[in-house]
């Protein structure tokens, strides 16, 4: 598999107190371990199986996911932005492996 790419949405500004929606999207082919290769043996699986968002370190949306997602999860929420900072977010798949990219927002 090719390594996980993180692509993140957020507005580069907003004004104090308003409701901005932010928009995810990880490329992880998401193999659910239900499958067997040529030879018939079992592919493990290996899924994102959480995604946290935090604003200046406080957590902002998180979720844990099972094996029924799709390949490449996508996840739209909304978050009101009271100051200006920094956006994390935050895939772990059942490797260990963690994915995580940064978007910053300033206030109007």
């Amino acid at each position: 598999m090719a390594t996980a790419k993180p692509r993140v949405k957020v507005p580069k500004s907003a004004s104090a107190g308003e409701v901005i929606t932010i928009k995810t999207l990880i490329s992880h082919n998401m193999e659910s371990g239900q499958r067997k290769d040529k030879e018939g043996n079992a592919i493990p699986r290996n899924i994102i199986n959480k995604f946290e968002c935090f604003f200046n370190g406080t957590p902002v949306f998180s979720c844990d996911i099972d094996p029924a997602i799709s390949a490449n999860p996508y996840f739209e929420f909304t978050a009101k932005v009271m100051e200006a900072g920094t956006f994390r977010f935050v895939w772990t798949d059942d490797d260990g492996k963690v994915y995580d990219t940064e978007k910053k927002i300033a206030l109007d």
